[in-house]
């Protein structure tokens, strides 16, 4: 009896001890072939310098079709392997439905989605959004990616796979102070403030953002030279207007001491405004004399023009419903999709980037690395300038063989320690101590300064790398953030975000077609096993005891 009762107490104290060891120590395995619950040093180091409570609102309890719940799963594992790493992240999943005009008033927009069931399409809408506040501060997390895609496996896919990312970016938005200063250039008639607004703002979330003219640098081309030292990097977007030797030589000792630069140059002027208005424009070289400046680089951007047979469309003015002017879209080769083969962390896991008039970029040998980060694809083929565009070539059918000349370089990674060009030359200013080799350093060129242009619509700007007419989505916007993020040695950001995870969807035809057959298996199966061993366990017991 004594022993009895010794085991007893015993095994009541190993539960509680088993209990106890559950509550407060948390581990998984992640056995997953792509390692998708595993995070991520960068992750890991940004979560764990939360010293705050961090409350997670998701909107996203209730009851949702199969495909759907896999995303609430996903994003409840994911937020309790956040929690494991640092108990500071508090998250509490919350219904939307009685609470939707609220939400909706503070700018979490639902989400309409089609649901096949039992072979019957329906309806729903739903907030796929989470909420984090830090102190005073509060950033909204959209769980559902707004990606062009073919299908809503392929939207979930994309969502899933931005778990990490979502979370991480908005916590490091949250707990950290921006500290790296980006100069946007003026003075060269670059792109005004309304066609670079979506990209700026996006960068306003990260870094210090200026506007830097360089105008001043005839009269105090020392102070300019002082004052543009003080950025970490600077966004020439498409400018139309030659530099000056000064303006030349003040960016050239910016890029020897260390300044990163993103180049998005037209070295052919084409534009599409007097294209729309006569049908026809001119193609001409556009001089903005950086071409012995970038020679000295390693690189040319040629005055002419990359037309692609896999290109984006022309909207063109078709006809008229009373009032209304009607838009058809119409393949236009010359606004090449430029891809990528996924050799970089900035062009990895991004959509085709739409490009508009964009030139062909030629690399010289010198000691300066170079990756193409943009390309044709390999049916297209150059065309010099000057030369006249008509939208009457619309109407007739490329001849694929005369589009032979295989990819050209539109966007390239520069890596290296620079020459100035200026070495051994008379310096157009005075400075206390001209750089004539330059530090370690990194420079983007890209031959279309569109790259970076938002469309308007209704006088306000929309998203960058969205057509306004198709509402298709390319990646520019995400080329750009990973470009920038790249040089600026946001390195751990952008591996996030370019992470691949593979997720297998539900076949709902084929689960649909054999739904009875695998009701049968899953539960008259299990009863049928479960029945023959317990009369054979009885048999057994009755022949035993009899």
């Amino acid at each position: 009896m004594k022993n009895r009762t010794s085991k007893i107490v015993f095994f009541i104290i190993g539960l509680i001890l088993i209990n106890l060891i559950g509550n407060n120590v948390y581990k998984r395995f992640d056995l997953t072939e792509d390692h998708r619950y595993t995070l991520s040093e960068t992750t890991k180091n940004i979560v764990k310098k939360v010293d705050d409570i961090i409350l997670v609102k998701v909107y996203l309890q209730g009851d949702f079709p199969a495909e759907f719940k896999r995303l609430q799963t996903e994003t409840k594992l994911h937020l309790e392997e956040l929690k494991s790493v640092n108990k500071n992240i508090q998250f509490r999943f919350i219904n939307p439905t009685d609470i939707s005009e609220e939400l909706i008033a503070s700018g979490l927009e639902p989400s309409s989605l089609q649901v096949q069931e039992n072979g019957k399409l329906s309806e729903m809408v739903l907030f796929p959004w989470a909420v984090i506040n830090y102190k005073d501060k509060t950033e909204k997390i959209p769980l559902l990616n707004d990606v062009f895609s073919n299908s809503q496996d392929e939207q979930l896919e994309s969502s899933i796979q931005n778990l990490e990312f979502a979370f991480a970016d908005a916590i490091h938005k949250v707990t950290s102070t921006k500290s790296k200063k980006i100069a946007v250039l003026r003075g060269n008639g670059e792109l005004t403030d309304i066609y670079i607004a979506d990209f700026l703002r996006k960068l306003n979330e990260y870094y210090l953002l200026a506007q830097f003219t360089l105008d001043s640098i005839e009269t105090q081309p020392q102070k300019t030279l002082f004052e543009l030292s003080k950025f970490d990097l600077a966004i020439i977007a498409k400018p139309t207007e030659k530099f000056s030797e000064q303006e030349k030589f003040a960016l050239d000792q910016f890029i020897m001491n260390g300044g990163k630069t993103l180049w998005m140059i037209d070295n052919a002027q084409a534009e599409l405004d007097s294209l729309q208005k006569t049908g026809e424009t001119l193609a001409y070289p556009r001089d903005l004399g950086l071409t012995d400046f970038f020679f000295n680089y390693g690189i040319r951007i040629n005055p002419d023009l990359v037309t692609d047979l896999y290109c984006s469309q022309i909207p063109l003015a078709t006809g008229n419903i009373g009032n209304q002017t009607q838009f058809s879209q119409f393949p236009w080769i010359y606004f090449p999709l430029a891809i990528s083969k996924n050799n970089h962390p900035i062009n990895t896991n991004i959509e085709a980037v739409n490009l508009r008039f964009a030139n062909n970029i030629d690399t010289l040998n010198n000691n300066i690395k170079k990756t193409i980060l943009l390309q044709s694809s390999p049916f297209s083929k150059k065309i010099g300038t000057p030369a006249i565009i008509s939208l009457k070539t619309i109407g007739k059918t490329p001849k694929k063989e005369e589009y032979n000349n295989g990819d050209q370089t539109l966007g390239l990674l520069l890596e290296g320690k620079f020459k100035s060009a200026y070495n051994g030359r008379v310096k157009p200013f005075k400075t206390l101590k001209p750089f004539e080799n330059g530090v370690e350093n990194k420079m983007i060129v890209i031959s279309d300064g569109d790259i970076i242009s938002n469309e308007i619509s209704k006088g306000q700007p929309i998203e960058l790398g969205v057509d306004k007419w198709t509402n298709q989505r390319y990646g520019n916007k995400d080329f750009l953030l990973n470009a920038v993020n790249f040089l600026l040695d946001d390195a751990g950001l952008l591996n996030i975000r370019t992470r691949k995870i593979k997720i297998n969807f539900l076949d709902k035809q084929k689960a649909f077609e054999e739904a009875k057959k695998w009701q049968f298996i899953n539960i008259a199966f299990p009863l049928i096993i479960l029945s023959i061993f317990g009369g054979l366990f009885y048999y057994f017991r009755f022949k035993k005891y009899q």
